[in-house]
């Protein structure tokens, strides 16, 4: 059988071999808080590389020290970042494999010992910070973070950017009925709520030529939130800005637990593939070439995005090639341990 998971797939002028991506998880590790990359962070991503990921995504990196979740994030606010990102790179790359960066900010989720900023002065649960509503000169100042961001990110060498627009993090909270409770332009109906994340794409284009991609929770689990014709409408919107993919996870707006099981979010990645007509990432239990494969083979979603599975193992991609009965070629130093 010819796999579908491991065929090559275009992004703009970048190159994927292959479906599998590596999801964006936070690794809390910086552990002089300064937003640097630390020894870990180097054979961390580059031994996933190693396993044959078509694309290894790093953790959520902040745009702005108050951005970060915790004061282990990744940071990305200074030039001083750039050369240990830079390392980063050169590590995923040596393997054949393509990078991205997630841009974020975490804005009233942020658990920092200073001041944390949001759309509405509304905190994320009772015994958390009540941020500072942002004023419109704290957003233009934001806007620019995520430009500056941008431009390090091209001096660092990564191939592709994701925004993080998901989870209850800043650009959600913008997104959010539940959480943007502002009457200025940036609030309101559906439209004033996408302004922050319009500007947001607008400004990084200015510095970054390349492919960028958009994580959004495509369920706020919430009557009162935003609903999938919400989300296809911010779908068409970012398409006609030139998004090239939505990564489709759900949840973090409200504290709120869905049930999870395999596949649970796929859903939002396939109705809003099929409906909007963009590419769409797959995330959330995905944990077996096979079940990867009929993602992809079925056109569901475009990309696979591995999370768990790939902490647990960082060569998944060379356990679901035999699953699938795909002759995957891996480094010519494990060889012997590789067929």
């Amino acid at each position: 059988m010819e796999s579908s998971l491991f065929s090559p797939i275009t992004f703009g002028k970048v190159t994927l071999k292959n479906r599998i991506a590596m999801s964006p998880m936070c690794m809390y590790s910086s552990h002089t808080e300064d937003g640097k990359v630390a020894p870990f962070h180097l054979a961390h991503y580059e031994s996933r590389a190693a396993g044959q990921a078509g694309l290894i995504m790093i953790e959520a990196t902040s745009v702005l020290p108050e951005g970060r979740i915790s004061p282990q994030d990744l940071g990305i606010w200074s030039d001083e970042h750039i050369e240990g990102l830079q390392e980063i790179n050169e590590g995923i790359h040596r393997h054949g494999a393509r990078s991205a960066i997630q841009l974020g900010h975490a804005g009233r989720k942020a658990i920092l010992d200073q001041d944390i900023f949001a759309p509405s002065p509304i905190p994320f649960k009772e015994d958390m910070k009540t941020p500072t509503e942002m004023t419109n000169q704290d957003i233009k100042r934001t806007i620019e973070a995520f430009k500056e961001a941008a431009r390090r990110s091209k001096e660092a060498h990564f191939d592709i950017i994701e925004l993080h627009g998901a989870h209850g993090y800043l650009i959600s909270q913008f997104l959010s009925p539940l959480t943007n409770k502002r009457s200025d332009e940036y609030g309101g109906d559906r439209s004033g709520r996408f302004r922050f994340l319009e500007e947001v794409i607008e400004e990084v284009k200015t510095a970054w030529d390349g492919p960028i991609f958009v994580r959004i929770s495509a369920n706020e689990h919430d009557e009162n939130g935003n609903q999938m014709e919400d989300f296809l409408y911010y779908a068409e919107r970012m398409k006609a800005l030139g998004i090239h993919l939505i990564d489709c996870s759900s949840g973090g707006v409200v504290p709120v637990r869905p049930e999870v099981y395999p596949g649970y979010q796929l859903q939002y990645a396939e109705q809003i593939r099929n409906q909007a007509s963009i590419a769409t990432g797959a995330v959330g239990m995905i944990t077996s070439g096979l079940q990867a494969e009929e993602v992809i083979r079925n056109k569901r979603a475009d990309l696979v995005f591995v999370a768990r599975a790939m902490l647990r193992n960082p060569y998944w991609p060379k356990a679901a090639a035999d699953e699938l009965g795909v002759e995957l070629e891996g480094p010519v130093q494990y060889k012997r341990g590789w067929m």
